[in-house]
């Protein structure tokens, strides 16, 4: 709450993580981030979320007191909130009655159109951002989480996944603001891929980028551009290191990339849930692309954890990564030493590139970039079945549901 006419702030900057298997507080750490954001939001100050799956009544209910409360309350979903059957039937309703659904008010909840995205034309494709902006004084102070978490019972406890707060950073909140603003808008036609702004140590990248762009390429390949696999510095011959820790990875411009980085010199290592293949397909994908001698390193992270085959396909029993990140450290936009990651809602598939609305986050800090790596530590030791990865549910031939 205010502190000489000041808002203190509800979280640390910096990134928070969960950890399934964990006590009931640190599963739900990402949560509790969210529900402090909500609960400390000063009256006459706005909170804006957009959000995937969002089925939790505690984190609603939270939403509905700050807007009793005078906090302005806006909230875009995916159409999936209300055209799906799902477990939750307690939250949109919660949330409807409470704020209205009309977006010229200061406070609602809205949908994207059915089967698409706020941002797209096409069909079918989703509202998979998992963001929240809170502000005060019309940006004076605000606060941005950026999540690869929905806000869901597995995505706490059996899921992993990350989060990045950002406080009080103008460029971060301007830029976020402008793009739930088009999310609310949901106004295709008027929709521009957003090109990266930077805003050191941030730079930002907001989906859709349709098919019909005309800047060539693929946006992460764009990305893995900058590295130099196989570089000098002070007489010592060095490789550059590439981690993804990925939930689903099915672009094969991506998987190509990675291959090329990989005959270049540089060090590629990726944990993912789920690629796609000849056994999902009928065409090789992406995880025939990258399974070869001498190719990256490849940790497949898909663990029915209670052991019963009968509810294997359930979200429910099954542990997986769930974050969207890459870590890059060594030669990068030619200057040695630099680490740098990126993270947020993007997963390496095709939609996301050309259908979804997501954001993908840029940082620049060494300290955010160690916290992430000792992430990607954890998550790589954890990874069931691991290198054993040639199962149905690694290569994409069962789906593992995003719940």
């Amino acid at each position: 709450m205010t502190t000489g006419g000041t808002p203190a702030f509800a979280v640390e900057n910096g990134p928070v993580f969960n950890k399934p298997g964990g006590t009931t507080a640190e599963q739900q750490a990402i949560r509790t981030t969210f529900l402090d954001v909500i609960r400390t939001a000063e009256p006459g100050g706005t909170l804006k979320l957009a959000m995937y799956h969002f089925w939790d009544s505690t984190i609603a209910q939270a939403f509905v007191d700050a807007h009793a409360r005078g906090v302005n309350v806006q909230i875009v979903l995916d159409s999936s909130e209300t055209t799906s059957s799902h477990d939750d039937e307690v939250t949109y309703p919660m949330l409807r009655d409470a704020l209205g659904t009309n977006t010229s008010a200061p406070s609602f909840v809205t949908t994207c159109p059915v089967d698409r995205s706020c941002n797209s034309t096409v069909n079918p494709s989703i509202n998979h951002n998992k963001f929240l902006i809170y502000d005060y004084g019309n940006g004076a102070y605000s606060t941005v989480v950026q999540s690869s978490s929905n806000l869901s019972p597995s995505s706490y406890s059996k899921f992993w996944n990350d989060a990045m707060v950002i406080d009080n950073d103008h460029g971060v909140y301007l830029a976020y603001s402008a793009y739930f603003d088009k999310l609310k808008a949901k106004d295709p036609a008027n929709w521009a891929y957003l090109t990266p702004t930077p805003y050191s140590p941030y730079a930002y990248y907001f989906f859709p980028r349709p098919a019909d762009d005309p800047r060539p390429g693929d946006t992460v390949t764009g990305i893995l551009d900058n590295v130099t696999c196989t570089y000098t510095e002070s007489g010592v011959t060095k490789h550059s290191t590439v981690r993804v820790g990925m939930y689903k990875f099915t672009r094969q411009a991506v998987a190509d990339k990675l291959k090329a980085m990989r005959t270049a010199g540089c060090v590629v290592d990726v944990v993912y849930t789920e690629m796609d293949s000849a056994d999902s397909t009928g065409s090789a994908g992406t995880w025939e692309k990258l399974h070869y001698t001498g190719g990256p390193t490849l940790r497949c992270f898909s663990w029915d954890d209670d052991g019963d085959e009968g509810t294997a396909q359930s979200p429910t029993p099954r542990q997986i990564l769930h974050s969207k990140f890459l870590l890059i450290e060594g030669n990068y936009s030619d200057k040695t030493g630099r680490k740098v990651m990126w993270t947020g809602s993007h997963n390496y598939t095709g939609p996301a590139l050309t259908k979804n609305d997501e954001t993908l986050l840029k940082i620049d800090d060494a300290s955010v970039y160690a916290a992430y790596l000792a992430r990607y530590t954890a998550a790589r030791t954890a990874a069931q079945p691991g290198t054993s990865d040639n199962t149905p549910a690694c290569k994409g031939v069962t789906n593992t549901p995003e719940a």
